[in-house]
């Protein structure tokens, strides 16, 4: 995951890894504070935890990134970090190869285009959001597509969804 802020994200995946006895989380961020460091090295899931601290599209973060991640280990991508277009564009394309076939990447707060000209957002968010990033990389790549995982227990499959992050699940073709 990209963007660790104050950590609840990675202990709540690192959770979800302990429950099925397998995982771990990678987290990366720019600025890792140090009070939010020391909290999530206290909570008992930091054994499934990494964190980085540097800029997610830095050529040597990715490399790190990279040498964590063994031939077998099946990965899912979640960009939360800066959300401008350029920096979301950056990302994909830094990460999508990691992603294992049948898998997803999940961009998130698409939202933003959605909210433009609201109270306390920015006029450029109409074109400067994740989701068209996502749309200029699916074009380039075909191996991904768009794709929201299934709603095994919701029986109301006929609602329409309420995300902070449409256009945001892409999944990586088997």
């Amino acid at each position: 995951e990209t963007g660790i802020a104050h950590g609840g994200s990675l202990i709540f995946y690192a959770s979800l890894m302990e429950m099925i006895g397998k995982g771990r989380v990678i987290g990366l961020d720019i600025d890792i504070r140090a009070h939010n460091r020391a909290a999530i090295e206290a909570h008992p899931m930091v054994k499934r935890i990494t964190m980085i601290e540097g800029s997610s599209t830095a050529a040597e973060t990715v490399a790190q990134v990279k040498a964590l991640i063994g031939p077998t280990d099946k990965v899912m991508l979640i960009l939360d970090s800066d959300h401008s277009r350029d920096h979301v564009a950056a990302e994909l394309e830094a990460y999508a190869g990691l992603v294992t076939p049948g898998s997803f990447i999940l961009s998130q707060d698409g939202v933003m285009q959605l909210v433009a000209g609201m109270p306390r957002t920015n006029a450029d968010w109409t074109e400067n959001n994740p989701i068209t990033a996502v749309n200029a990389f699916l074009s380039k790549h075909p191996e991904f597509e768009l794709a929201k995982p299934l709603r095994l227990f919701d029986e109301t499959l006929d609602t329409p969804d309420s995300s902070h992050h449409p256009v945001g699940w892409l999944r990586r073709k088997d």
